[in-house]
């Protein structure tokens, strides 16, 4: 009886088609979901391993002069409250104190340069932030670069041994955002209406320099 059930599943398995492999979104897919996120689900809990994986991209990009000099602090819910009173986020909202209470980022990535920041350390930051929010965005998750930070307040509560120069927040967004194409001279502020975070992005024909 045993080695019948065993066969009549073996039978099964041979005549199951094979599953079709699930398709991966595309970079285009994933640089359109890739938006700055204010306002975030505070019911979600970025885990270790996923901000572990986020920062492990930053381990094959490419780096001016190959010089390698950031350096990546990892910030989980238990410690986000040393770096929230030091951020600051929708500086062009003026009539808005960004994040809501309740919405705030719980996870952050502080990156740090091992050297005084100078113009080749700004080329490898704005590769590693971007290539970690698209990594973000391909587990499911969202974030945004915060340039406007106390450098001095976030180094002194996080005990870093570098400067910090930039922090990536992490979280499962809760905002509805839309890409508002423009011309190359109108204005590039974002803006809400209705409950939609709108972001103008400038036309692509009109950012391409004609022979």
């Amino acid at each position: 009886m045993a080695d019948n059930y065993l066969e009549k599943k073996m039978e099964d398995y041979r005549s199951t088609p094979p599953r079709a492999p699930k398709a991966k979104p595309s970079l285009d897919k994933l640089i359109t979901r890739n938006r700055s996120y204010r306002g975030y689900d505070n019911s979600f809990r970025v885990r270790e391993d996923q901000l572990r994986h986020i920062i492990g991209v930053c381990s094959r990009i490419p780096s001016a002069c190959n010089q390698q000099v950031l350096r990546f602090r990892p910030v989980l819910t238990d410690e986000a409250d040393k770096v929230l009173p030091h951020i600051r986020l929708g500086g062009a909202l003026k009539d808005l104190k960004l994040p809501i209470p309740g919405t705030e980022p719980r996870a952050f990535v502080v990156v740090c340069s091992t050297i005084p920041e100078v113009r080749y350390v700004d080329i490898d930051l704005g590769i590693a932030a971007q290539t970690m929010l698209l990594k973000a965005v391909e587990i499911g998750l969202n974030g945004i670069c915060i340039a406007a930070f106390n450098r001095e307040a976030v180094r002194e509560a996080l005990s870093l041994p570098y400067e910090p120069i930039l922090i990536v927040a992490i979280g499962k967004g809760a905002e509805k955002i839309e890409i508002a194409p423009i011309g190359a001279d109108e204005g590039r502020d974002y803006y809400r209406k209705n409950g939609v975070h709108y972001v103008p992005k400038v036309r692509e024909e009109e950012l391409i320099i004609k022979p």
